[in-house]
């Protein structure tokens, strides 16, 4: 059985890019059973799409808001984020499936999930991805009060539940060995019961030679770009985007007056939105393919001050052959040589960084080069996923369908 968060498809986005391609993997290994939450309408569409490859599934659409589940997690000494994912339907979904007799694994993807899975006679592994507990301290640090406390509360109480569910599992995996490592010193847990799963890339679609439109540039013409992808309504990609327009961009742009910094992702948070055609910043909102858009840039930007585990978008802009720019925070969890495979620059370098890139593009176009070289020997997701046969018990099991 697999439990997911949100509905594994289509894999356009850091968390369904893993669970899409964990849960493929799995599919190749044993009849999988799904059980997964729903955004809205939309995503529900979606999930049929992953019909073919699964023996049940369950989609459930979350309807809880964040202020609702607030009001029922204060009072109670819960995480917020998880009572959010509290659901009796999907409870109740998730012990038919284990009636049924069939379910000799279960893998659960995000800790809000783990909630759902009851005493459990057989292998129970969690992927955890990042730490969000570390991430709710991060931003603890940085909120103005009364958000400080919240989230204070938040990664205090995260921490004990991510606790509890991994003395419950018999394996808990990280996207990295930084995080792997992390969880495992704060948690005093044993090291045999913390492991690494890392992130790969889809090599054969985002590949710089392959077929997509190119963008359909908005505001001044004719500049460099500058892109940053992803989803732009979580606060650390809004808080990284509208830090380089109003601290960065303004100092690329003395050099280079053309500059242009596209800010590429869905549901743009207001504070982005109000930035479209100010002083070179365009906000594209969702693009139906952002390859065209990395495939344009001249430099590729991932100027993040919080950040937990891989990020994909560091990755894409590789694979696709362009020079990437990430903070230390980004880079972090990436098995790649700095100043060969990409350029790791914190904050207050980064416009320097970027405006070297741009005044040298054969440098430039060295850097992508090997950013791509590098994906390709490292960070397929078939190579990546390898380990999981054995994770979840099945090391001496032919795979679904193969010949005995």
């Amino acid at each position: 059985m697999f439990l997911a968060h949100r509905v594994p498809y289509p894999p356009d986005r850091g968390d369904k890019m893993r669970s899409f391609h964990i849960l493929r993997h799995l599919a190749g290994l044993a009849p999988v059973h799904l059980a997964t939450f729903a955004d809205d309408d939309a995503d529900i569409a979606h999930a049929d799409a992953l019909r073919p490859m699964l023996r049940t599934m369950h989609v459930e659409k979350r309807t809880r808001s964040t202020a609702m589940a607030a009001m029922r997690a204060l009072p109670r000494g819960r995480p917020i984020s998880v009572e959010a994912f509290a659901s009796r339907t999907m409870q109740s979904a998730v012990d038919t499936i284990l009636a049924s007799g069939s379910i000799d694994a279960i893998f659960v993807f995000s800790g809000q999930m783990a909630q759902f899975v009851p005493p459990f006679a057989g292998r129970f592994v969690m992927d955890f991805v990042d730490v969000d507990s570390a991430k709710f301290a991060a931003y603890a640090d940085a909120a103005p009060r009364p958000l400080r406390w919240l989230h204070a509360r938040e990664a205090r109480l995260l921490a004990r539940y991510e606790r509890d569910v991994a003395e419950r599992a018999d394996l808990s995996l990280f996207v990295s060995a930084q995080e792997a490592a992390a969880f495992r010193g704060a948690r005093g847990l044993d090291g045999g019961s913390v492991a690494t799963l890392e992130n790969g890339i889809d090599l054969a679609y985002y590949d710089p030679a392959g077929a997509f439109d190119p963008p359909a540039l908005a505001g001044e013409a004719g500049g460099p770009l500058i892109v940053f992808t992803g989803q732009m309504n979580y606060r650390p990609n809004i808080d990284a985007a509208a830090g380089f327009a109003r601290d960065i961009l303004p100092v690329i742009r003395a050099r280079h007056p053309g500059a242009r910094f596209a800010i590429v992702g869905r549901k743009p948070d207001a504070a982005l939105s109000r930035l479209d055609g100010r002083g070179g910043v365009i906000v594209t909102g969702a693009v139906a393919d952002v390859r065209g858009w990395i495939a344009a840039a001249d430099v590729v930007v991932a100027p993040l001050s919080i950040a937990r585990g891989i990020q994909n978008k560091v990755l894409e802009g590789m694979a696709m052959a362009r020079p990437v720019v990430a903070t230390p925070a980004a880079f972090e969890g990436i098995d790649a040589v700095p100043g060969r495979d990409l350029i790791v620059a914190p904050i207050d370098a980064m416009a320097a960084a970027i405006g070297d890139l741009l005044g040298r593009p054969d440098r430039a176009a060295a850097i992508g080069r090997a950013a791509r070289a590098l994906v390709e020997r490292r960070y397929g997701w078939d190579a990546r996923l390898a380990p999981l046969r054995g994770m979840i018990g099945r090391a001496d099991v032919p795979p679904e369908g193969a010949a005995a």
